[in-house]
């Protein structure tokens, strides 16, 4: 006769509820990647600072440049060059050369982009407004029950429900 596997669909469950659990913890993390220009992309003729100011960018968010890699570039500069348009003395340059780029929006300051080429003058610049995260949520209160039934529950019926059961599998073992 064969014997049932009760140990191991007891594994099995208690591996799904622990994965479960794990899942609902979690906490939601969902960075965005925005492409710079929306549909436009990253050209002349579209005003970033309208377009940046509609979009709100958190930490870990990501940044796709989206461009002709012959006509425009991605410089990333200070406060003071990006006012200027000047792309002396870069923070970082971008531009990989296949006109598609990507900014990971991993410090807690603002950024700014210029594109070094001419077109800056133009209004191609984007300036990026990091917020910060908001909290997560709060936790719902407990309710609290003063009855007597719930100390008394938790307190003393619980164990003794253990205790008897103890007692009573030695008692099954004896025979």
């Amino acid at each position: 006769m064969g014997r049932s596997n009760g140990g191991g669909k007891l594994a099995a469950t208690l591996a799904l509820a622990f994965f479960a659990t794990l899942i609902i913890m979690l906490p939601e993390v969902s960075a965005k990647r925005f492409i710079v220009g929306g549909n436009m992309g990253w050209t002349s003729n579209v005003n970033y600072t309208l377009w940046a100011g509609n979009q709100t960018f958190y930490f870990g968010d990501w940044l796709f440049f989206v461009y002709d890699r012959n006509q425009n570039d991605v410089i990333e500069v200070n406060k003071t060059n990006y006012e200027t348009c000047i792309a002396e003395h870069p923070i970082h340059n971008y531009t990989t050369g296949a006109g598609r780029d990507v900014v990971a929006l991993n410090v807690t300051h603002d950024r700014y982009f210029i594109s070094s080429k001419g077109s800056c003058y133009g209004g191609m610049k984007v300036h990026v407004h990091l917020t910060p995260l908001p909290p997560p949520p709060k936790a719902a209160p407990v309710k609290s029950h003063s009855s007597r039934f719930t100390v008394l529950r938790s307190q003393l019926v619980i164990p003794a429900v253990f205790a008897v059961a103890a007692v009573w599998d030695s008692l099954i073992l004896r025979v």
